[in-house]
């Protein structure tokens, strides 16, 4: 295993190859495994309500999630000095996900995922008071140029699907997971960082059940439980990535869930991205990329 390096301090060098090949496939299958859960809760339909799939998802991630804290080390993995940056982290990522469930019942996937697309853009703005990362001009240009494209993939018309805006609200409810992670990922073990999100996300998302709980159906029930699977399969995934790689490389990737929302769309909904969906989708990627292009050169 190669050595964590300090985030804490001014990076003076690069991290080895290896590991940043490795975050950006472990990001990669991260982005996979979020887009298919959100497909299965797409499936689970409208007559449940979105807290209802996230205590289902994060009980169950949390179980899945124990046999990995056990062999890594039980009990002292789980050892935190930061209590409290676990508490935040979690409900961000718990509020992230109930706006991107509510999202997923009202639009297709293709809609709200091109919106997600935009995590990177708001990571890169959120950085600067959270990472203390300075942004210039050219970067600032290619932020202003991706919120025009969400603009146009969110309706160019004025006309805002109430679904488009709460992707958007769980677009920067999650890049500022994204961001806090990085900074947990310095001092903490990933596992106790997923460990605390599921479980801190399964108990916040209790607390509402009384008011909001549906008996499942068997057919509902299984779709939770394969929700809960590949996102706790996910979230580590993406917690190493993070870890083994920086942000601004591993980020990029994320542009990868519109292909796998326009495959559930067309093979399960029968249903097309509109053109402005597609350009705006356009916009947001190149902007993105391009931001990962100027970061690149100023690590060298």
């Amino acid at each position: 295993m190669s050595e964590e390096p300090d985030c804490s301090q001014p990076v003076s060098r690069p991290p080895r190859l290896g590991a940043v090949g490795l975050g950006i496939l472990l990001m990669i299958v991260a982005v996979g495994g979020f887009a298919t859960m959100g497909m299965l809760v797409k499936l689970v339909g409208p007559d449940y309500h979105p807290f209802e799939a996230v205590f289902f998802r994060n009980t169950l991630a949390a179980l899945l999630v124990v046999p990995f804290v056990l062999h890594a080390g039980g009990i002292r993995t789980l050892k935190t000095k930061r209590p409290g940056g676990h508490l935040l982290r979690s409900l961000g990522g718990v509020a992230s996900n109930a706006s991107y469930f509510a999202a997923y019942q009202l639009v297709p996937l293709a809609d709200g995922m091109t919106v997600s697309l935009a995590v990177p853009i708001f990571a890169t703005l959120l950085a600067i008071p959270m990472l203390g990362e300075r942004v210039g001009g050219h970067r600032w240009a290619a932020v202003i140029v991706g919120f025009g494209g969400i603009l146009i993939a969110l309706n160019p018309t004025g006309t805002i699907a109430l679904g488009s805006l709460f992707a958007l609200l769980g677009t920067v409810l999650w890049a500022v997971t994204m961001v806090y992670v990085r900074k947990l990922a310095a001092t903490e073990n990933p596992y106790a960082i997923v460990f605390y999100y599921m479980v801190i996300g399964s108990v916040v998302a209790a607390c509402a059940m009384p008011w909001v709980w549906v008996t499942p159906t068997a057919k509902v029930l299984l779709l939770y439980c394969g929700a809960g699977v590949v996102g706790g399969v996910a979230q580590i995934a993406m917690t190493f990535a993070l870890k083994l790689a920086p942000a601004s490389v591993v980020s990029p990737f994320e542009y990868t869930k519109i292909i796998w929302a326009v495959l559930f769309d067309l093979t399960i909904w029968g249903t097309s991205p509109a053109g402005t969906t597609l350009i705006g989708a356009a916009v947001v990627v190149a902007t993105g990329l391009y931001i990962f292009r100027r970061e690149s050169r100023q690590d060298k």
